[in-house]
């Protein structure tokens, strides 16, 4: 049986060792990993997959200038749109960080780099530029389903049906290697930071407190220039593209070409993002069991 979450007291934390911080999205992450770094010293590094990229700041909810300026960040909005970016290239600057001997914060909402960070990743070739552009194509036009069909048996079982990315990243593998990205992970190394290495915490959240910090919180994001990023990235807008999947991001851009009312825009991305800190939820569920669970905001 699952423990209960816990008031968390930060004192309970060793301040020399490295501290993971997951939950989903608008649950306090950010403001637990700054807190612990202001009060016992260590860098904050990024562990969303979205706010690496540098043309969103709003959207994602990355640290604010000031945040930053109250504690070393790092791997925060320092990639450009069209760039090749994936886990295997976070957990390669992950390393340096480690290298340093400096005491790491590491908090997100991706839960793919922090299994791979805690559990090791599979040392799988790079996908050739013409293998991925075929996937794109065939994602938009099929669907990701016409992938899924695609997989060997392993690798389907074990993939998420409602996650395309994941599903379109294990098609391009098998076409690329001719092998399963099952087969690949079942030869992972050995992780970079195991859990008995770090204090790993997972902030819990009730639901429907949870949703209704998500919509004002996308409602602030408006108000604070979020429609003037996507703005910026229209004459480079493609949707299949890893960094225009920032939650809210294509219901902006659809309300820019005037596909939407702002309202509607508005209402789909609030939707969407409730849609996936679910996913994160189930994610955390079934794969983060050994992580000491604590209450939210």
């Amino acid at each position: 049986m699952r423990a209960a979450a816990e008031v968390f007291d930060p004192d309970r934390v060793a301040p020399g060792r490295h501290v993971l911080i997951a939950g989903p999205t608008a649950s306090g992450k950010s403001a637990l990993a700054l807190a612990l770094a202001r009060a016992q010293g260590g860098v904050v590094v990024n562990a969303d997959a979205l706010q690496v990229w540098s043309c969103w700041r709003v959207l994602t909810a990355r640290p604010s200038g000031a945040d930053e300026a109250g504690a070393p960040h790092a791997l925060y909005g320092h990639i450009a749109p069209g760039a090749e970016y994936s886990v295997g290239h976070w957990l390669r600057e992950v390393s340096v960080l480690l290298a340093t001997g400096q005491r790491l914060i590491v908090t997100g909402g991706t839960g793919l780099y922090l299994s791979a960070l805690t559990e090791g990743l599979a040392e799988i070739p790079a996908t050739p530029p013409e293998v991925r552009a075929r996937a794109d194509a065939r994602r938009a036009h099929e669907g990701a389903g016409a992938l899924l069909a695609e997989l060997d048996p392993d690798t389907a079982a074990r993939i998420d049906p409602l996650n395309p990315v994941r599903i379109q990243r294990a098609w391009e593998v098998q076409a690329a290697t001719g092998r399963g990205l099952a087969a690949w992970q079942r030869d992972t190394p050995a992780p970079l930071l195991p859990l008995a290495a770090c204090t790993a915490l997972l902030i819990e959240t009730d639901r429907d407190r949870l949703a209704a910090r998500i919509d004002a919180r996308f409602a602030a994001m408006l108000g604070a220039g979020a429609l003037d990023e996507a703005r910026a990235v229209l004459p480079c807008w493609n949707p299949v593209a890893p960094w225009a999947r920032a939650i809210g991001a294509p219901e902006l851009v659809a309300h820019l070409r005037g596909e939407m009312t702002l309202a509607a825009a508005t209402e789909a991305a609030q939707a969407a993002t409730r849609q996936y800190a679910k996913r994160q939820r189930t994610w955390f569920r079934g794969r983060m069991r050994g992580w000491h669970k604590i209450m939210g905001a």
